[in-house]
């Protein structure tokens, strides 16, 4: 068994964007870090009282935050909520209020998708690991008993607390918890006076204000690209712009790929004509854009184009497994 993993590479190839930071007056101050499997960076140009110290004061609680966040709601830290919630055998868990608010989300996505976008997906993921060298295509009964379990109109929430009324289900927060968690360190980053940055968070991009008077340019890398070959751009300022692929993660057996974005109905990878979406939307809408662009992933490009089209704030370019590219009518996409 090969496996590949292209978040091993570089920045570039795990979100499959690269910022233009032309036409910068002053050295935009940046630090990076590593939260929810993925590299974070945080670019500060320009923030009330602008320095060296005060801008990398202003990262620094900003991935504190990220941090406490992650320990909220991650499924494998055990202090968590979600691990809690998980392995509470169905009684009800006390969770503080962002973990309430991300799992509601979450179910909103569910009722959006009709179920295809499930956050009980969490006992048929654990099957496909695609972090481990060894990792290997699960049995098929193992896959059929884990999908009983798959049912976010199972989750019951009264206020902070959280009960699971199949005590067999499991929530995994993937699909959205990492655009959740990069609305709330751009919030962070705007309370401590920074008016222009990029939040990088694999994948989501958070374009604070401006690139000091001029659009962020954020370039669109082609699917399964190794040469970062970019096949287009959008301009944006005061918006979110998130990046999902096939191409991101898979394992690969007996010359078959298998990639990371898993089918409620079958628990294998989704069959699709997508290789790739991104999705521009207004900022604080970087978990909405997560979810939606896993959505447009399981949908397909016809299904995806029409689910954004009638969804207020946001536009989307679809890269199909062909090679194709397809935007909805409001999105204005630089192609090369």
């Amino acid at each position: 068994m090969k496996k590949r993993l292209t978040i091993f590479l570089s920045l570039v190839l795990i979100t499959g964007l690269i910022i233009s930071q032309t036409g910068c007056s002053s050295k935009p101050i940046s630090k990076t870090s590593y939260y929810m499997d993925t590299i974070c960076k945080i670019t500060i140009y320009d923030m009330d009282d602008m320095s060296e110290k005060n801008a990398e004061n202003a990262i620094d609680d900003a991935f504190s935050l990220c941090a406490d966040l992650e320990n909220l709601i991650s499924m494998t830290k055990e202090s968590s909520d979600i691990y809690r919630i998980n392995h509470s055998g169905g009684k009800p868990v006390e969770c503080s209020p962002e973990t309430v608010e991300v799992v509601k989300m979450g179910i909103e996505y569910g009722d959006l998708s009709g179920g295809l976008f499930d956050i009980t997906i969490g006992k048929v993921s654990d099957l496909w690991d695609f972090h481990s060298e060894d990792a290997e295509v699960p049995g098929k009964k193992a896959i059929a008993d884990a999908l009983k379990d798959v049912d976010y109109t199972g989750i019951s929430i009264s206020g902070n607390t959280v009960t699971m009324i199949n005590p067999d289900s499991e929530i995994n927060l993937g699909g959205i918890g990492k655009g959740f968690i990069a609305d709330k360190a751009a919030a962070r980053l705007k309370e401590m006076g920074v008016s222009n940055a990029i939040v990088n968070f694999g994948g989501n991009i958070v374009a604070i204000g401006d690139n000091l008077g001029k659009p962020f340019r954020i370039g669109v890398e082609e699917p399964f690209s190794w040469q970062n070959e970019i096949i287009g751009s959008v301009d944006v300022k005061d918006a979110v712009v998130v990046t999902s692929g096939i191409y991101e993660r898979y394992i690969e057996a007996d010359g078959k790929k298998y990639h990371h974005i898993l089918d409620v109905n079958t628990g294998y990878p989704v069959e699709t004509d997508v290789a790739g979406v991104s999705l521009v939307g207004e900022i604080g809408n970087s978990g909405k854009c997560d979810a939606l662009s896993t959505i447009c992933l399981i949908l397909g490009v016809e299904d995806g184009i029409k689910l954004i089209e009638k969804t207020a704030g946001v536009e989307a370019v679809f890269i199909g497994i062909d090679g194709e590219i397809h935007t909805t009518s409001g999105m204005e996409f630089n192609e090369v």
